[in-house]
């Protein structure tokens, strides 16, 4: 399993907030019923929180990266303000097109948050909306949730969750035990 601590990867845009497509305004920034507190149980139970989200609408040049930046720090303080803090958060701003190592599928932002923060990826965990998410868990090794999607086909999933709920119960259900 490797050494480190586990972690609960997370996209955020239609996962911790919601999805308004390109987000650039902080007015914006709503989280996604169940995911304050799912994120609190899932902190007291030690897994470290890092969120890692693909934001093309900067490569795209329909977010400026001021913008982008004043999205991430209403995000960041409005969970802090309830209470949930992150251990890292990783974006990668690149369009699809780019091939970069970082967007997802591909899974280079969580095995840079997991060599640079000290995570055990096989005792870790991924959650999010988009089949991108999940693949990019499964490339590092992770378990892999899918949440409130409207994804079809079959896919490489640990669970369909229907809510923040059910997600986390599932990973404090099989955790590996420290």
């Amino acid at each position: 399993m490797g050494a480190g601590a586990p972690a609960v990867f997370l996209d955020r845009d239609g996962t911790l907030i919601e999805d308004v497509g390109y987000p650039s305004d902080p007015d914006h920034v709503r989280p996604i019923a169940g995911a304050i507190e799912g994120l609190r149980r899932l902190g007291a139970a030690g897994f470290l929180l890092v969120v890692v989200s693909n934001q093309s609408g900067i490569g795209r040049g329909l977010v400026s990266p001021a913008a982008a930046a004043a999205v991430e720090e209403r995000f960041v303080s409005d969970f802090a303000a309830a209470g949930v803090a992150f251990a890292g958060i990783y974006v990668c701003p690149h369009r699809p097109d780019e091939g970069c190592r970082c967007r997802k599928p591909m899974p280079g932002m969580l095995l840079d948050a997991a060599r640079d923060i000290g995570i055990a990826l096989g005792n870790s965990f991924v959650i999010g909306d988009k089949r991108s998410d999940v693949e990019a868990g499964k490339r590092a090794g992770c378990g892999s949730i899918l949440l409130n999607s409207r994804e079809q086909g079959p896919m490489d999933v640990d669970l369909v969750a229907r809510s923040w709920k059910e997600a986390v119960d599932f990973i404090l259900d099989t955790r590996v035990p420290a």
